[in-house]
């Protein structure tokens, strides 16, 4: 299987299943020096003749935080499937500092019950990738969806929370996703503003409190319906350079796009006043520049949502990315088996009837793995021409 890895000089490759033995990413390109709040571990190991002996592992606390944010069985409105998501460090990190040599985090999987599966031998769920894997690879491993599993995106909030702590070292970098939609519930959020602890208060995600108790209500409805939701995500980024973006392929905007497209049930993703912009004249849509307090040249308002010419400008960052209703529901549908025989299906196992007030973490996970991609390949660049 190919596609498994993200990124040119900051590179990430995630690997294993969800009901595999265990879940895992190793990072490429990481800068040396980094300062990580790590525990060291010592794990029992035996030699053939039984003479124990010891390894060294760690596990760190700015990791760990992030992963906590997108673990299952947070709340009575996400997949009870309770794991503890411990990350262990393997490789590339020497007394609390990374050595520039590869990353390897691992977690192994606990909770998992793949019998709840055998149903899926022989039927692929409506909607859900299944189908186009057992096509296109003559086999699938139906347990958990293998690959294919919200539970692959471990790895990139592992990862992406190395990258958090490089952006914010080196440029004060504030990356906040909150939930802005669910269903037909839509939040007022002023994204300017917007705090991390706010979207933290409340189990949805969501900012906006009015909103957000709708939203909850609207979920534990579709729970007992036995169907599911989707909904929007916004983010915003803080303190952004300006510079970061190759035009003309490997546009700013066109890596986050792809990046955001990778997570799993996402549809799309916009960018400022995005899809918008089908309706506006370019009197309405063109942003004129003025000036800030300190005699900075900038755009006047923030329409573009920070890039221009797929580069930074230095003005935050502004965007949403849709998700689709999660594919496995309780909600009998008919449908034909892989033998094209009409059949019914009801799911089972344990699934997220939203997923959006998890994937929050791994959407501000695959924002920072971009963007420290980018700040090191323009400095790699550009870095002569900075005062």
């Amino acid at each position: 299987m190919a596609g498994d890895s993200f990124g040119k000089l900051f590179k990430i490759t995630t690997w294993g299943e969800s009901h595999g033995p265990a879940m895992g990413v190793v990072i490429e390109g990481c800068p040396p020096l980094v300062a990580l709040k790590c525990k060291e571990e010592k794990i029992v190991l035996r030699t053939e003749s039984g003479k124990e002996t010891g390894s060294q592992l760690f596990t760190c606390d700015e990791i760990q935080k992030e992963l906590d944010r997108r673990k299952p069985g947070q709340t009575g409105i996400t997949t009870p499937r309770k794991e503890q998501d411990i990350a262990w460090i393997l490789s590339g990190v020497f007394e609390g500092k990374t050595t520039g040599a590869p990353i390897t985090i691992v977690s192994w999987n606990r909770d998992v019950r793949s019998q709840d599966y055998d149903f899926l031998k022989e039927i692929d769920r409506p909607g859900h990738a299944g189908f186009a894997y057992r096509a296109k690879y003559g086999i699938y491993d139906y347990r958990g969806g293998g690959r294919s599993s919200y539970r692959e995106t471990w790895g990139r909030v592992a990862a992406g929370a190395i990258a958090k702590k490089i952006l914010r070292e080196f440029y004060g970098l504030e990356i906040i996703a909150y939930v802005l939609q669910i269903g037909k519930i839509s939040a007022n959020v002023n994204s300017e503003k917007v705090t991390l602890k706010e979207v933290e208060s409340h189990s949805t995600r969501c900012p906006d409190r009015v909103a957000a108790n709708k939203m909850e209500t609207l979920i534990k409805e579709a729970m007992k319906e036995g169907d599911s939701l989707g909904g929007v995500v916004g983010v915003v980024v803080r303190n952004m350079p300006v510079g970061l973006g190759e035009p003309v392929f490997d546009k700013l905007d066109a890596d986050l796009f792809k990046a955001l497209k990778s997570i799993h049930a996402t549809k799309s993703v916009e960018i400022g006043l995005g899809g918008e912009v089908a309706e506006l004249k370019g009197s309405q849509h063109n942003d004129p520049f003025t000036t800030d307090a300190s005699g900075k040249v900038k755009p006047a308002s923030n329409k573009a949502g920070g890039v221009l010419g797929g580069i930074s400008t230095g003005e935050n960052l502004l965007l949403k990315v849709a998700f689709k209703p999660t594919a496995t529901i309780r909600k009998e549908q008919e449908t034909v088996n892989i033998k094209g025989e009409k059949s019914f299906l009801k799911g089972a196992g344990r699934h997220d009837p939203c997923v959006l007030p998890r994937a929050i973490a791994t959407v501000e996970a695959m924002v920072a793995l971009v963007l420290a991609d980018h700040a090191l390949r323009n400095f790699a660049q550009c870095g002569h021409l900075k005062k």
